[in-house]
């Protein structure tokens, strides 16, 4: 295939091989977590779980309906934001900060920290050159794991709402933010780390250092608490970069294996909370059905993105894709990461997505504008796709003649409005918010690439802010008042509206009794639901966004074969 190698296409086999099993078993260990079966291995967290739950004054136990769950999630990820916001603009005042780094500039300050908590992980700033160890460690990384144990808990809740019968209550937000965090999130970072700093990732709290190159310059080589960072920021789906240079830098990511680990950890938890949504519901074939239609529309987008990785730029003589990508990895891998990265809106690169061919680059952009229903994050890709659900067996039930229903329970026209605006609202985001910065000078003055690459520059920007993704298509500078603003704005509602709309959902459907299953029933676990599903993710998609496509990675895909380049 081009120029990818067997050994590439070998580990790509590999990669899938492994995945697969593991989340299978670790979606096992979660459903014990969230139906209270702590395995005796982690009962020595019990002690912080209770701890946390007296210091709070909260009855764990106690079950809140879908409204009372919403407003707990929406004041404990503002409270974050705000104190996060307060670490990075105070930062120059706080400890662990040998470089003496300054505050953040309020704009910058706000933008980063609605990043952080919203699980977006935007990053309009070089970490190295930004941050102090403080700033890193206590504000960015305790976001990580509270951002990524939200979208757990959502999910957990809206398994209960499907499985319940007469009720509105979804469980309790602070107990399931607890068990997210403390025996999922945590116990797998942990490993995940000591197993980074053995490959030679750095974790230190030293100042950095300065050396001597051979031909007498002098280089600052950074260091500080990274190893810990990068485990929850992959495995939380977060994506940011400890360093400028994300895992492209050899201190994030040093070696073949820890490239293999990251790029697994990227994708373990959300194909694993796929596996537990079957298992919550005692239904384990609707997870399957799920987990096909995610394959289903992956493996396709991947398959194009490689192949147009792998040939060559006609533009410049025929030469092979290979600037921006890490040539100790290879374009086979820098692929699989893109591919993973937006599927699953982690946002971390290992590569320069701007340097991506026309197609290959339209692929990763596409997976965002898709809602990274495939995958997704942890927790936030399984009840993404169940917004889809809900219009699918709508839609099926439209055709058929006959009310549609959802795991017995009939869909109506309350369900179908909060998923249209569950589905409907980043869509919004995108368009308008790129049509803005197109059209104006506040969007245009830091555009460094005109013509259709330009244009795509800015729909990815606005693609990744609004579906919570934070990889970045770079030649945009967006450290600026209008960026900062906009995609911070984009960032919270892409969030937390879809968010609201399938508690909403969840609450409606726990309140409704099972209907009995009929030879008119349409079933939701098997490969025709899978293939209708996909085929309304891919239309919504392709209606919603084929004109800026075109406009866009199409219009430069068809100018670079003519020899021109923007």
């Amino acid at each position: 295939m081009g120029s990818i190698q067997i050994s590439e296409i070998s580990q790509i086999a590999l990669y899938f091989i492994v995945l697969v099993p593991s989340a299978y078993f670790l979606a096992a260990f979660m459903e014990r977590i969230f139906t209270g079966k702590i395995p005796k291995a982690l009962a020595w967290l019990q002690p912080v779980e209770s701890f946390s739950y007296k210091f709070g004054g909260i009855d764990a136990k106690h079950e809140i309906s879908w409204r009372e769950y919403v407003k707990a999630l929406l004041v404990f990820n503002g409270v974050g934001l705000v104190v996060l916001f307060a670490i990075l603009s105070l930062q120059h005042l706080l400890p662990l900060n040998p470089q003496k780094i300054p505050a953040m500039n309020p704009y910058l300050a706000l933008n980063t920290a609605i990043s952080f908590a919203t699980n977006t992980n935007w990053q309009a700033y070089s970490g190295e050159a930004a941050l102090s160890y403080f700033s890193q460690a206590i504000g960015l990384c305790v976001q990580n794991f509270l951002s990524a144990a939200t979208g757990i808990a959502v999910l957990v809740a809206l398994a209960r709402g499907l499985r319940n019968r007469g009720t509105d209550t979804l469980g309790n937000f602070w107990s399931d933010l607890t068990r997210a965090t403390l025996y999922v999130l945590f116990p797998l970072s942990l490993v995940l780390a000591l197993v980074l700093v053995g490959q030679g990732v750095v974790q230190n709290l030293s100042p950095y250092l300065t050396a001597t190159t051979l031909e007498g310059a002098t280089q600052v080589i950074p260091g500080g608490p990274a190893a810990s960072q990068i485990a929850i920021k992959q495995l939380g789906t977060n994506g940011g970069g400890f360093f400028g240079m994300n895992s492209a830098h050899p201190f994030e990511n040093p070696t073949p294996v820890s490239n293999f680990l990251q790029l697994l950890s990227i994708l373990l938890v959300p194909v694993s909370c796929v596996f537990l949504f079957g298992r919550l519901l005692k239904e384990r074939t609707q997870g399957h059905a799920l987990l096909g239609t995610m394959f289903m529309i992956f493996l396709p987008l991947f398959a194009l993105a490689l192949w147009a990785e792998s040939s060559t730029n006609p533009a410049l003589g025929g030469i092979p894709f290979i600037e921006g990508k890490e040539l100790r990895f290879g374009i086979g891998s820098s692929t699989l990461w893109a591919a993973a990265t937006t599927a699953a809106s982690s946002g971390s690169v290992n590569a320069m997505h701007d340097s991506f061919s026309p197609l290959g680059g339209m692929v990763a952009l596409f997976n965002i504008m898709m809602g990274e229903v495939i995958f997704g994050g942890v927790g936030t890709g399984l009840y993404g796709i169940v917004l889809f659900v809900v219009l699918t067996v709508f839609l099926a039930g439209l055709m058929v003649g006959r009310s549609p229903e959802y795991l017995g329970k009939k869909i109506e026209s309350y369900e179908v409005t909060w998923a249209a605006i569950g589905v409907l609202v980043p869509c919004f985001l995108i368009l308008v918010g790129s049509a803005v910065a197109a059209s104006t000078e506040w969007g245009l003055k830091t555009l460094n690439n005109a013509g259709p690459h330009g244009l795509s520059e800015i729909l990815y920007a606005f693609s990744s802010a609004a579906g919570n993704n934070g990889s970045a298509f770079a030649g945009l500078g967006v450290d600026t008042p209008f960026y900062n603003l906009a995609l911070g704005l984009c960032m919270v509602l892409g969030r937390y509206i879809p968010i609201v709309a399938i508690l909403a959902i969840a609450g409606s459907l726990g309140m409704k009794r099972t209907a009995p299953v009929t030879a008119g029933t349409f079933p939701t676990n098997g490969a025709l639901f899978s293939v209708l599903l996909a085929g309304v993710i891919l239309i919504v998609g392709a209606l919603t966004f084929f004109p800026a496509l075109a406009l866009g990675p199409i219009a430069d895909h068809l100018l670079m074969l003519q020899g021109k380049l923007f």
